[in-house]
């Protein structure tokens, strides 16, 4: 099974790293039966992050065609401040990101039954914002909530939302959330309680999944 973890210019460093450390990890506690890989919608190249230039290569270019999973981080960057003069804020890099070849590849992704697109952190609004996941149960960091509603997605402010074919998770240290859940999707709790015993890191919040009875009022 493939997971493709998909780097954009100004992508957040940590929204790949620990995905990344964490299913090849549970990869390796099964015998190898993820092949993790860093790809970009150009191809094999080097991608420079918004943290202080920090870069990472990606491998080969992005295969909306290979069963596993898309991992689309977020952006790193200032908050505010005028793109006018030059400044790359974490949306002007998010919605850069939908200008890109990205974009139809990952349309592509979210059509393939046998593919599951998951995001970390801002990942889910570089998506909504190019108009990829109208109707469709999402988080994203606190402070996009806004944004991702507007798209037309629909923001639960949940840990990792598991919508099906379609896994996002809310802040930066999320990613780490996202990849154990994932991890237990697909070889169950062992090998996910198995890898966070060897991060000494313990899952945190609610899985939210689209079942069950709704909350009454209180």
């Amino acid at each position: 099974m493939h997971v493709q973890i998909v780097l954009f210019d100004g992508f957040d460093p940590l929204d790949v790293i620990a995905p990344f450390e964490v299913l090849v990890a549970g990869s390796d506690a099964v015998g190898g039966e993820f092949d993790v890989e860093l790809v970009s919608a150009e191809g094999p190249r080097v991608v420079v992050s918004g943290s202080r230039g920090l870069s990472l290569r990606a491998t080969a270019q992005l295969d909306p065609a290979n069963p596993g999973y898309v991992i689309v981080p977020g952006a790193s960057g200032p908050i505010e401040g005028d793109p006018d003069d030059g400044v790359e804020t974490i949306p002007v890099l998010l919605a850069r990101f939908g200008e890109t070849e990205a974009v139809p590849l990952m349309r592509q992704a979210l059509n393939n039954p046998e593919v599951t697109v998951a995001t970390v952190c801002g990942g889910s609004l570089a998506l909504a914002m190019a108009g990829l996941l109208d109707g469709r149960h999402a988080n994203t960091h606190h402070l996009g909530v806004d944004v991702l509603e507007a798209t037309g997605a629909i923001p639960v402010r949940a840990r990792v939302v598991d919508d099906g074919d379609l896994v996002t998770a809310g802040g930066v240290t999320s990613g780490l959330d996202l990849a154990l859940h994932l991890l237990n999707r697909s070889f169950g709790p062992r090998i996910a309680l198995a890898v966070e015993e060897l991060f000494a890191y313990e899952r945190r919040g609610t899985v939210w999944t689209n079942t069950g009875p709704l909350p009454k009022a209180v």
